[in-house]
C-alpha cells in the first residue's frame, strides 16, 4: 500500500480535532481507528496528523512541544485503561461532560482532567504491578530500557520542570542547569516517583499508538506524521544535548514581500559544525523515532535544513524595535546545497530504519536549487493547487512531478471552499476554466466541489492530501498565521466520529470525494 509507485490519497486532520463518544475534550490515540474508517469511507488510504509532542505550559500550537520525542499524555484515551481506579470516571463526570461538549479544545481543562487520571492510574499500576513485578510491570520496564536514549532525559526534564514551578531550565540552580552528574543523581533519586510517572505515561501512550497502527493497517490506512523544523529553547533536547544547538542566536526568516523585517521565532539554531562532525546523530534519532510512529512524515520548513537564517541575540532588534538583518548558515549556495543534502540523507537513513519515508514542506521562499535537489534525493515536495499558477494561469495538475504531494491547502491556509469564494473574480474565472468548474460564481456548490476534487486528485503527484474541511466543503479553519487567539489550534469536529460516519446529511460529500478518488485511480 505504501510503495513509492502508489497513487495514494489521504486525509489531513489534527489528532486534537478528533471527537469520539469516549474522548475527553480532545482527540485521543484510541480515536485513530475510527478516523481511519472515516477516511476509507471517503476513499482515502492515509491519515496525516500534525505534531503530537507534549506541549509546554499554556502552549496550544503543536509546533511548541517540550521535546522532539514522546507523545503528549493529553492524547491518551483513559476510558478503557485498566489502571484507572473504579469510580474515578464517575467522580469526574461533570468536568468530563463539559469538556466533551465544548466546541473547541479547552487545553487547560483537558490537561487538568488528564493529569488527575494519569496520577491515579500511575498509583494503581505502581502498587499492583511494579511492587509485585507482574508481567505488565516487566513490559513497562522493557519499554523504559528500549527507549532510554530519549525517555530518561524527557522524563527527568519534565520532573525537574514541575519541581521548579515550570521555570525554564536556564533559571534552574547551576548544577541542574548544567547537568552536573552528582546534582542530577540527587535530583533523580528525590524525584524518582515523578520520573517513573512520566515513563508510565509514555508507555501507555506508545502502547495505544502501536494498537492504533495495527487497527489502521487492518483497514488499509497508512499514517503520516509531522516533524517540526526546530525544538524550543526550553526543551528537554536543548537542555540535554546542549552542544547540538547554538545559544547565541535565534532562528527566523529574512524580509520578503509579505514582511519587510522578516520574522524572528525565538528558537535556537542548530550547531551545524558539531552536527556534521557527529554525522547528524540527533537528527538521525529524530527521524528514526518519527519513522517508528508513522509510515512517512512531513519535514516542516524544509529549506531551513539547507540554510538556516538566524540573528545574533545581542543584535536582534534596532533601538526602534525593528528586526535587524541576520545571516544564513551555511553562507554560500554551494555550501547550502551540499549541507542540505547531507542532512536529508541522514534523516532519510534514520527514517528508513523503521521503514518510513520523508516528505518535504518546501513552501514559502525557496531558493531555485532546493527543489531539483529534492527531486534528486527522491523526496516529495508540495504542490498547493491555489499557488501553482502564473498570474492567474493555473498550471495543469497532470504536469506536477510524480514525486510530489498535491493539496488544496495546509493547516495554515483557509479551506478550499473559502478560497474559492474569496478569490478576485478574474482569478476565479481562470480557475473555473482551468479546472472545468461549471460556474465562476463565488457561491460554493456541489458542482464546483466535484470539479476541483477531480482536478486535484487527477494530479500526477503520487500523493494527494485533503483536509477534512476540503472533503466536506466546510469553512472551519485550523490556524491563521501571524494571529494569536483561541481560534488557532482548537478546532474540533462538530460531531463524534461515530455520528459522522452515520450522518445521512454528509453522505453526498463523502460519496463525491470517494467517486473522485476512484476516477483518479487512487
Amino acid at each position: 500500500m505504501d510503495r513509492t509507485t502508489d497513487r495514494l490519497a489521504g486525509l489531513t486532520i489534527p489528532l486534537f480535532s478528533l471527537r469520539s463518544a469516549r474522548s475527553m475534550g480532545i482527540g485521543e490515540i484510541t480515536d485513530l481507528a475510527a478516523a481511519g474508517a472515516l477516511a476509507r469511507r471517503a476513499g482515502l488510504r492515509l491519515l496525516q496528523l500534525l505534531p503530537i509532542g507534549e506541549l509546554a505550559g499554556s502552549e496550544t500550537s503543536p509546533y511548541g512541544a517540550l521535546s522532539a520525542f514522546g507523545i503528549d499524555p493529553s492524547y491518551i484515551g483513559w476510558a478503557s485503561e485498566p489502571d484507572v481506579p473504579a469510580g474515578l470516571l464517575d467522580e469526574l463526570r461533570p468536568a468530563l461532560d463539559a469538556l466533551q461538549a465544548s466546541a473547541e479544545v479547552d487545553y487547560a481543562g483537558v490537561r487538568a482532567l488528564k493529569g488527575r487520571l494519569l496520577d491515579a492510574a500511575w498509583r494503581e499500576f505502581n502498587a499492583h504491578h511494579v511492587a509485585r513485578d507482574t508481567p505488565r510491570a516487566r513490559d513497562f520496564a522493557a519499554f523504559v530500557r528500549l527507549h532510554g536514549d530519549w525517555l530518561w532525559d524527557l522524563s527527568l526534564f519534565r520532573a525537574l520542570k514541575d519541581d521548579r514551578g515550570g521555570a525554564p531550565w536556564w533559571e534552574w540552580p547551576a548544577g541542574l542547569r548544567d547537568r552536573e552528574a552528582t546534582q542530577l543523581e540527587h535530583a533523580a533519586a528525590r524525584l524518582r516517583d515523578a520520573i517513573q510517572r512520566q515513563h508510565y505515561a509514555q508507555w501507555i501512550a506508545h502502547a495505544q499508538w502501536a494498537a492504533a497502527r495495527e487497527s489502521l493497517r487492518a483497514l488499509g490506512v497508512g499514517l503520516m506524521g509531522d516533524l517540526p523544523f526546530m525544538v524550543g529553547r526550553d526543551s528537554a533536547d536543548v537542555w540535554s544535548k546542549r552542544e547540538e544547538f547554538r545559544h547565541d542566536a535565534s532562528v527566523g526568516v529574512p524580509g520578503d514581500q509579505f514582511s519587510e523585517d522578516g520574522q524572528e521565532w525565538g528558537l535556537p539554531p542548530y550547531n551545524w559544525p558539531v552536527m556534521r562532525a557527529n554525522g547528524f546523530r540527533w537528527l538521525r534519532s529524530r527521524a528514526r523515532y518519527a519513522g517508528l510512529l508513522g509510515d512517512r512524515f512531513r519535514v516542516d520548513h524544509l529549506v531551513g535544513f539547507y540554510r538556516t537564517y538566524s540573528r545574533a541575540l545581542d543584535r536582534l532588534r534596532s533601538p526602534a524595535g525593528r528586526l535587524l538583518p541576520g545571516q544564513f548558515d551555511p553562507p554560500t549556495e554551494p555550501e547550502q546545497l551540499a549541507h542540505g543534502e547531507a542532512v536529508l540523507r541522514a534523516m532519510m537513513e534514520g527514517a528508513a530504519e523503521n521503514g518510513a519515508r520523508v516528505i518535504a514542506e518546501d513552501l514559502g521562499v525557496i531558493p531555485d536549487f532546493v527543489r531539483p535537489s529534492l527531486q534528486r534525493l527522491g523526496i516529495p515536495g508540495y504542490k498547493v493547487l491555489r499557488w501553482e499558477q502564473d498570474h492567474g494561469q493555473f498550471r495543469d495538475p497532470k504536469a506536477y512531478p510524480s514525486v510530489s504531494v498535491a493539496c488544496f491547502g495546509t493547516h495554515d491556509t483557509d479551506p478550499v471552499a473559502s478560497w474559492w469564494s474569496a478569490m478576485p473574480a478574474w482569478e476565479r474565472e481562470a480557475a473555473a476554466r482551468a479546472f472545468r468548474a461549471p460556474t465562476a460564481s463565488p457561491a460554493w456548490s456541489d458542482g464546483v466541489h466535484e470539479a476541483l476534487l477531480d482536478a486535484l486528485l487527477g494530479a500526477a503527484s503520487g500523493l494527494v492530501l485533503l483536509m477534512w474541511q476540503d472533503v466536506l466543503g466546510t469553512l472551519d479553519r485550523i490556524n491563521t498565521p501571524s494571529t494569536v487567539g483561541a481560534h488557532n489550534w482548537t478546532w474540533r469536529m462538530p460531531a463524534t466520529l461515530e455520528a459522522t460516519l452515520s450522518d445521512a446529511a454528509l453522505r453526498p460529500a463523502l460519496d463525491r470525494a470517494r467517486a473522485a478518488v476512484e476516477r483518479a485511480g487512487r
